[in-house]
């Protein structure tokens, strides 16, 4: 497994491939959002489940899905159950209150039973009404490779990494290098077979897209079949860059936007589901920027002295010299484009405690360590000037993040963190 990746079978608990809203770390106020929305009828046929990686987009579009067939709490198959009235009111559409739904059935619909078949074949990914589509890659010379050819790898993914991203996915399933995950015209024409087929169990059929920016152009082969879906057909599209879809496909969904996580959310997560201390897990949730998966990869690398290299760089740029600069430079090029992530993360987590500590005192909730540091942090530099390199390693952050050069990177913030500090120059953004 490649060192950038997340070895998620470390985790003591893993997850179903599919789950239960009750199951999804925090965002308490979408899976209200969601529910409301089949509740109340204002479902729409396309959805666009949109937030940053690491929020939970995925697993609350596969929780999603597990509740709108499940048997229990979908409302109307709730009511029918209940047979005709011999009074000839419509079941399906008179309030539950008058067809003697007890206060227990009402409740279920704020989250799938996880019980009925409906769900037990959901939480499985093999509910024969809810299908995936996904990136995949040319494993062959000539191949057209749809979805489907890779649901044994997809349903192990979810399994072990419902929080993953495009990288781990593409690692998980490709056979050479440089491998480009795409979502083909082949799937695009596989999507319109399959959802113009009548469903076999449920009321509704339902395709749950992940990644719809990998579509290109050959998204447009589905415009018709969103704008003009069959009977009770629900798309939902899981993306992450609301500027990689299609426009065309962008005006015809309904758009739910998944904030990033709560530190405390991912703290308690991070607690009961990876068995991680206490301590780290609170340290790993203030810096992982409401990222679960970030927050995983913090831990699996949380023997890494972080503190001790940021001592070394400040005093290579303020007290030893280029020499020692160089050096430096050389150590941080050699850890990879995920550590150094982590690292220049990190660094940006204690300036923000810093000028925190500077503004409120103690009031601020900061462990021993991040305190000294905040205190030195501030005798050496403003808060503009922590500002200024705040965004300055975000900078930085976003060209690794582009395969920059590590150590051309990082000789030039070297360079200007000195200008910074020293010479009090705040650099102005490009």
């Amino acid at each position: 497994m490649p060192a950038n990746s997340i070895a998620f079978c470390c985790e003591e608990e893993l997850f179903s491939p599919s789950m239960p809203f009750s199951q999804i770390i925090g965002q308490a106020a979408v899976k209200q959002q969601l529910t409301e929305l089949v509740q109340h009828n204002r479902l729409s046929h396309a959805l666009l489940f949109l937030g940053k990686e690491g929020s939970g987009t995925l697993p609350l579009a596969l929780a999603f899905a597990q509740y709108v067939v499940c048997e229990k709490a979908n409302p109307r198959k709730a009511i029918a159950s209940l047979g005709p009235s011999l009074f000839g009111e419509d079941p399906i559409t008179d309030d539950i209150s008058n067809k003697g739904l007890t206060t227990d059935n009402r409740q279920l619909t704020t989250d799938s039973c996880g019980t009925c078949p409906a769900c037990l074949k959901a939480q499985q990914l093999v509910h024969p009404d809810i299908h995936y589509s996904y990136p995949t890659v040319t494993r062959k010379a000539g191949e057209k490779p749809i979805a489907t050819d890779f649901i044994t790898e997809w349903r192990e993914f979810i399994r072990l990494n419902p929080y993953g991203n495009l990288f781990d996915w593409i690692e998980l399933i490709k056979e050479k290098e440089n491998s480009q995950g795409k979502i083909t015209a082949r799937e695009c024409d596989e999507i319109i077979r399959k959802l113009s087929l009548k469903s076999f169990e449920s009321e509704y059929k339902i395709l749950v897209m992940w990644m719809p920016e990998e579509l290109d152009k050959e998204g447009n082969k589905l415009l018709k079949i969103i704008e003009e879906p069959p009977a009770n057909t629900l798309f939902i599209l899981v993306a992450e860059n609301e500027e990689g879809i299609l426009p065309t496909i962008l005006s015809r969904c309904q758009l739910v936007k998944i904030p990033a996580l709560e530190n405390k959310d991912i703290e308690e997560a991070l607690i009961s589901r990876n068995k991680t201390e206490p301590a780290i897990a609170r340290q790993v949730a203030g810096v992982s920027e409401g990222n679960y998966r970030e927050a995983l990869l913090l831990v699996q690398h949380s023997e890494e002295d972080w503190q001790a290299l940021l001592r070394d760089w400040l005093n290579a740029i303020l007290k030893t010299g280029p020499v020692a600069q160089v050096k430096w430079v050389e150590e941080i090029s050699r850890l990879g484009r995920e550590k150094q992530k982590q690292f220049l993360r990190y660094f940006n987590h204690l300036l923000e405690q810093a000028i925190h500590y500077r503004i409120m005192g103690d009031q601020v909730n900061i462990g021993e360590k991040e305190r000294d540091f905040a205190e030195r942090l501030n005798k050496i530099a403003g808060i503009e000037q922590q500002q200024a390199i705040i965004e300055e390693i975000d900078r930085a952050s976003y060209y690794i993040e582009r395969n920059a050069h590590g150590k051309m990177l990082f000789h030039a913030l070297t360079i200007k963190l000195y200008h910074i500090i020293q010479d009090k120059i705040v650099f102005l953004m490009e």
